[in-house]
């Protein structure tokens, strides 16, 4: 695997951690293709998840980037209960591993956990992630797809896009 590359993407990832972190919603929105689409699917038992989003339950299905940006839309707002305040977060991204697939895309994995603290109650979230990466043009990247899977047993708060 080229260092570069594996820098670059490392970079790519913990700038979208930042941006979370920061709450900088349109930095973090312009990270995503208009068409992405963005999946935390539900287990179905302790080793099988869902893996089409129209066959089975989803803890959040974006089948484009309309759906994260609704989302930002209703937390500026004041329109969602569930994220007012938002919590502070700390997203930590590790084991980071890059391969070019087809057209010239790339499949990142990567494992994540992020802790957070919300009106004095402090939980964490954890798991893996699987991206398909865009190159662009001025060395950057755009996310085709993002594919998390949460390894928690349980959720103790709202589970949202910020929080993984």
């Amino acid at each position: 695997m080229n260092i570069e590359l594996q820098h670059a993407v490392s970079q790519f990832l913990y700038q979208k951690a930042a941006l979370s972190d920061a709450f900088d919603w349109d930095a973090y929105l312009d990270l995503y293709d208009e068409d992405s689409e963005y999946h935390i699917p539900q287990w179905m038992n302790d080793h099988e998840y869902v893996k089409d989003p129209n066959q089975g339950l989803s803890y959040i299905y974006y089948e484009d980037r309309s759906g994260l940006e609704d989302r930002v839309f209703r937390i500026r707002t004041g329109k969602a209960a569930s994220a007012t305040p938002l919590p502070r977060t700390m997203h930590s991204i590790n084991n980071i591993q890059v391969r070019s697939i087809e057209n010239g895309l790339l499949e990142v994995k990567a494992n994540w956990h992020t802790f957070y603290n919300r009106q004095g109650l402090e939980g964490y979230f954890y798991g893996l992630v699987t991206y398909i990466l865009r190159p662009t043009e001025d060395h950057q990247f755009k996310i085709r797809r993002q594919h998390t899977i949460l390894l928690n047993d349980k959720i103790d708060s709202v589970l949202d896009f910020y929080h993984v």
